[in-house]
């Protein structure tokens, strides 16, 4: 059950709400004033602060507001018998998860601490979630060329700056997208990313930026674009070499005017969006070939990383085989196997044109027919 703490001057209402919420199996911590209770929410990290407005020395607005400087995500609510709709307003504004007028009543008592651990048990999941997520996109390795991107990303990504990341296929791009997402001030908006190679240029526009129902045969309903599901996020356009000319002619007005049309709508839609685009091609060629506009390329290419091949970086190898055996024998539920030291300077020793990701399907094949040790005459066999 949770752990809940009262602050109440008075000593008959923390008794009895001790009492009650005791019985109902929660653990309860009680202070007589403000700095008592300021010194309990630091030591105890209490689930839940029941806090009175009307104290002697200090007010319970502001306790609530000490302990929102360094518990944000404490839910704290304020309980008062002398109450006004202005002071509950108050309370409420400055951070306070709910307001309760005495004299005090059980069932609103109860349902109220249901409501809040609740909230306080789906932000704690959402963080694991999100440190998940983020453990997933970690850029693995300590090599000079890696750290030179790594060193790239954290000097952009608290800008707006719009990025163009280039690099041959499977060497990390979304990677390095996503770092500059986690990093920016963006981050708890939406990352949308949109593969322009896997989408039909008919398509395309629909995809980018919605279309308004009836626009055309299929458009059975209004659908939003991806520019404006990244609003107020960053959208990473990967592999936008391959985007058709028509389709980048709007991309361009985006970046121009910060603002989109769906297909069949009469008006246009402000967005907010920070760009990222990605390539395996040789833009300069492209303008050269009449394949890329050459406007589009100057607007996006503020900042240029370039992301090197796994072949320009063979001292991370050893460090990604690790974080691949961890990764895949934790998805699969078996015990973690280990390469000798002859199976790794093996691969090592290997091209690699398929980048990060063949050697993660070679680990990934490895750990699936081989036996707890993976060895040299392994690798021959099934690389």
């Amino acid at each position: 059950m949770a752990k809940i703490l009262v602050i109440d001057d008075e000593r008959s209402i923390r008794n009895s709400m001790k009492d009650i919420l005791t019985f109902e199996k929660h653990e309860v911590l009680v202070a007589e004033n403000g700095m008592e209770g300021l010194i309990a929410v630091k030591t105890e990290k209490p689930d839940l602060v029941f806090c009175d407005i009307k104290m002697p020395n200090m007010e319970g607005i502001e306790v609530l507001e000490r302990i929102k400087e360094f518990s944000r995500d404490t839910p704290v609510v304020m309980i008062s018998g002398h109450g006004t709709i202005d002071t509950a307003i108050e309370a409420i504004k400055k951070g306070a998860y709910d307001f309760i007028e005495k004299p005090l009543d059980l069932n609103r008592i109860l349902i109220t601490i249901k409501n809040a651990t609740d909230k306080t048990q789906l932000i704690q999941e959402t963080q694991t979630l999100k440190n998940k997520v983020s453990k997933k996109y970690e850029m693995i390795g300590h090599s000079e060329a890696l750290e030179k991107v790594k060193e790239m990303i954290d000097k952009v990504a608290i800008s707006d700056a719009r990025v163009l990341i280039t690099g041959p296929n499977g060497c990390g791009k979304e990677l390095v997208s996503r770092q500059l997402h986690e990093k920016s001030n963006r981050r708890e908006n939406a990352f949308i990313e949109v593969n322009c190679a896997a989408i039909p240029s008919e398509l395309i526009e629909s995809e980018l930026f919605g279309h308004e129902k009836g626009s055309f045969t299929s458009a059975i309903k209004q659908k939003k674009g991806k520019f404006e599901l990244a609003n107020g996020g960053t959208i990473f356009l990967d592999e936008i070499g391959d985007m058709s000319l028509n389709a980048q002619a709007k991309v361009l007005r985006v970046l121009q005017e910060n603002k989109i049309s769906r297909i069949g709508g009469d008006g246009d839609i402000q967005v907010d969006v920070r760009i990222i685009a990605a390539t395996n091609k040789n833009l300069k060629e492209e303008i050269t070939k009449g394949n890329f506009r050459e406007d589009l390329y100057h607007r996006l290419s503020v900042i240029i990383i370039n992301v090197p091949s796994l072949r320009e970086r063979k001292e991370d190898i050893e460090d990604l085989i690790a974080y691949f055996i961890s990764e895949i024998c934790t998805e699969m539920r078996i015990s973690p196997k280990t390469m000798t030291p002859e199976a790794i300077e093996l691969m090592k020793s290997y091209e690699w044109s398929g980048n990060i990701r063949e050697l993660r399907n070679v680990v990934e094949r490895l750990i699936i027919l081989c036996g707890s040790v993976i060895t040299a005459e392994d690798l021959k066999q099934y690389k």
